[in-house]
């Protein structure tokens, strides 16, 4: 990564630390921009640069969260079911979002127009598992893919939406595995 590369990540890094602290401790709806851009030390027009919207704050994901991702993918070999590989990617990812996730459930819960924000959230996710089951499974079977990847997304939005806002994050992963191994068991009949 170049000096330049740096320098954009850390100040994206710094706006969004310091937009989720202000949310955090005055609301989503009381927080402004101008507030962010102060305590990021940055110019509202660098935030603009950064980021399309405060509710893009909350749902943008860290530059590096893509290759990240990618290199899960990567990790997963065509010789292994796809179920399996599936499943615990959608484990990996959300793990991943320990930090975040709590409150991000939080401040959907105090304001409806983020709720109604974040329908658009993950889509990247969604495409790159998508490409990757497509390049690995050729034909008919293409779409017994898009089923699974389907059902494993399922199962991640039935645990998210069980958990609770003062739940503790454990608990979603908890409920996370649960419903990948009930979906899993689907997913088996179709390939059997």
């Amino acid at each position: 990564m170049s000096l330049r590369e740096r320098k954009k990540l850390a100040a994206w890094r710094a706006i969004s630390e310091a937009a989720l602290r202000l949310f955090e401790e005055q609301g989503f709806e009381a927080t402004t921009i101008e507030q962010i851009a102060a305590a990021a030390n940055v110019s509202r027009a660098t935030f603009f640069n950064y980021f399309a919207s405060k509710e893009a704050v909350v749902f943008d994901q860290d530059p590096e969260a893509r290759d990240r991702w990618r290199s899960l993918l990567e990790a997963h070999s065509p010789g292994e079911p796809l179920w399996d590989s599936l499943a615990a990617i959608m484990i990996e990812v959300n793990t991943g979002l320990r930090d975040r996730m709590p409150l991000m459930r939080r401040l959907k819960a105090q304001s409806p127009a983020l709720a109604r924000a974040s329908q658009a959230s993950g889509e990247q996710l969604r495409t790159d598992l998508q490409t990757w089951i497509l390049a690995q499974t050729p034909g008919e079977d293409a779409m017994i893919g898009i089923l699974q990847l389907n059902m494993a997304l399922a199962a991640a939005g039935t645990a998210y939406q069980s958990w609770k806002t003062d739940e503790d994050f454990d608990t979603y992963i908890q409920r996370l595995r649960t419903c990948l191994d009930v979906a899993g068991a689907g997913a088996a009949a179709l390939t059997a």
